[in-house]
Formats: structure tokens, C-alpha cells, sequence
């Protein structure tokens, strides 16, 4: 079974930057999507972004398109969401998830990491 172990996250200010990690316990990027989701206080979980290993172009909610990143890296079995330009609405706690090519749904997470954006 897959495991994901996120690292990064912490405190900034409106317009700062912060990047996140997510390193899968064996290789994934032949059989796997990678999301990033993120859940603030009191509402419900939403996407914010995904890849498929190799793919050129990631998939990102509208909210962040042209400030946030989803890079890769294959010799590390790393993910990374590299979030610019942030705002007090992307606090939350981020999530990175795993879904097998194929299926419909993420069914591996990690931990979740808290980002909090001060206005």
C-alpha cells in the first residue's frame, strides 16, 4: 500500500509564498494521479490541483490558476505544490491524495499540512 507523507506549510502573509511536499513510499508515477485538496474552517473539502506523473500540464481549480504550481520529481517519488501570491482564503489545511490510473476516486492521503495566509 502507498503511503504519502507530506511536509512543508506554516504562516504567511498575504502575497507571500509557500511550498508544500508530498513523498510517496514507492515508486508512483507510472499508476497514479497526484491531487493536492485543501479544506478551511467549516467548509468542505475542495480540489485544488492534480497531476498524472509525466503529464505536461497539471489540472487546477479556478481559484488558484496562475499561482499555484504542481511540480514533480520522479527520483524522489516527490510531488510539490508551490503556492505563490497567497490569500487569506487559501488558509486551510492542504492534503495530497492518490488515485490509481483508472479509477474515480483518491484513496490514499497524507497527513495534511496547515497554511495559514494573514491578511
Amino acid at each position: 500500500q502507498v503511503q504519502l507523507a507530506q511536509s512543508g506549510g506554516g504562516s504567511v502573509e498575504a502575497g507571500g509564498s509557500l511550498t508544500l511536499s508530498c513523498v510517496a513510499s514507492e515508486r508512483t508515477y507510472d499508476s497514479f494521479t497526484i491531487g493536492w485538496f485543501r479544506q478551511a474552517p467549516g467548509k468542505e473539502r475542495e480540489f485544488v490541483g492534480s497531476i498524472r506523473w509525466g503529464e505536461r500540464h497539471a489540472q487546477y481549480a479556478d481559484s488558484v490558476k496562475g499561482r499555484f504550481v504542481i511540480p514533480e520529481d520522479k527520483r524522489s517519488n516527490t510531488v510539490y505544490l508551490q503556492m505563490t501570491n497567497l490569500l487569506p482564503e487559501d488558509t486551510g489545511v492542504y492534503y495530497c491524495a492518490a488515485r490509481r490510473l483508472g479509477a474515480d476516486e483518491f484513496t490514499i492521503w497524507g497527513q495534511g499540512t496547515q497554511v495559514t495566509v494573514a491578511s
